[in-house]
């Protein structure tokens, strides 16, 4: 199927495992040039790699960054538009599950975890539109999880973060599609990967996955 991806350029953040290395790897495979970023140096190489054997034609980009720095971001963005070009196809996947009993939780986690999952999108965001605006539009896809919808107990800044996730997609998406940028979410629910992998393995977890 042609989706018309060939020579666009995408940004995906979280991209050296799971969800976001499969999307970047689906991009990449449609003829995308595909930037990915992680904190993890040697993961972030390795999915590159693995991408780039799999689409030869397409150009990939690994930046090591850290979403909840503002800086990082930015230099993230300045670096991909200098090597690959302005982004057509951004992608905000980045960000891990916080929990916790609610009155265990201090200030710092809940802020940890709107740095992680809502404001990094909304700034990396806020670098690309002006560029998808004056090239004619652009997409933007925003990755939240079900309980943003259908909380559970013990996952309150998660629960609260993907929830304005998904209010965020909403906002954009009313304001700019006179621009033609679409702005979607993503709503998932338990995806077997190494994040997860390695959640149940730090919870102790004596049953399997399956059960």
């Amino acid at each position: 199927m042609e989706l018309g991806l060939r020579g666009k350029v995408a940004l995906v953040t979280g991209g050296s495992d799971g969800i976001g290395r499969a999307t970047a790897e689906g991009l990449a495979a449609e003829g995308a040039h595909v930037a990915i970023c992680a904190r993890g140096k040697e993961r972030l190489r390795q999915a590159a790699e693995h991408i780039q054997a799999r689409a030869p034609r397409s150009r990939v980009l690994p930046m090591v960054a850290d979403v909840t720095i503002p800086p990082d971001l930015r230099r993230l963005h300045d670096e991909v538009v200098r090597t690959l070009g302005p982004v057509d196809v951004l992608v905000n996947n980045a960000g891990t599950s916080s929990r916790g009993a609610f009155t265990e939780l201090a200030d710092q986690d809940w802020q940890d975890d709107l740095d992680n999952k809502v404001l990094s999108a909304v700034r990396l965001t806020r670098l690309v539109i002006p560029q998808m605006r004056r090239r004619g539009g652009g997409r933007i896809i925003n990755v939240t999880a079900i309980v943003g919808k259908h909380p559970t107990g013990g996952s309150a800044p998660t629960a609260v973060s993907r929830a304005a996730g998904m209010a965020l997609t909403k906002v954009l998406s009313k304001e700019y599609a006179a621009s033609n940028i679409l702005v979607n979410t993503v709503c998932i629910g338990t995806i077997e990967s190494g994040q997860h992998d390695r959640r149940w393995e730090a919870a102790g977890r004596q049953q399997s996955r399956e059960e």
